[in-house]
């Protein structure tokens, strides 16, 4: 069978303030979203439905964004700077799956950091 999707091609969500959202996701991870569409890196991609039960994520939450990133520790230390709390469990490490950590944006949506292990 061929598969005709080739990747993720947009997340559209609501927000209270929608260009003071797109501001702050600009400042702190260089997504803009303007004119021009966001070129990722090639490479993983989860995407995988969850139990109307889990504690994996609020629940008050719908859905959680998952940003690919090559220098956890230095994103994290920008964000801290920035005055960005910062969530670390060291149980959500391992070698097969990489390292994470967990922020929220302005309107508390919670977005996971995640270095994905060398090849």
């Amino acid at each position: 069978m061929t598969m005709p999707v080739t990747g993720i091609g947009g997340l559209f969500f609501r927000a209270a303030d929608p260009g003071a959202l797109s501001a702050w996701y600009k400042a702190r991870f260089g997504i803009d979203y303007g004119r021009e569409t966001w070129h990722q890196a090639a490479g993983p991609t989860v995407f995988a439905p969850f139990a109307s039960s889990t504690d994996y994520f609020p629940a008050d939450k719908q859905w959680m964004l998952n940003l690919r990133v090559t220098d956890l520790e230095g994103v994290l230390g920008d964000l801290a700077a920035a005055g960005v709390a910062i969530q670390r469990d060291p149980e959500w490490d391992s070698p097969d799956t990489g390292r994470f950590a967990r922020i929220q944006d302005p309107e508390g949506n919670v977005i996971e950091l995640w270095e994905p292990p060398a090849d």
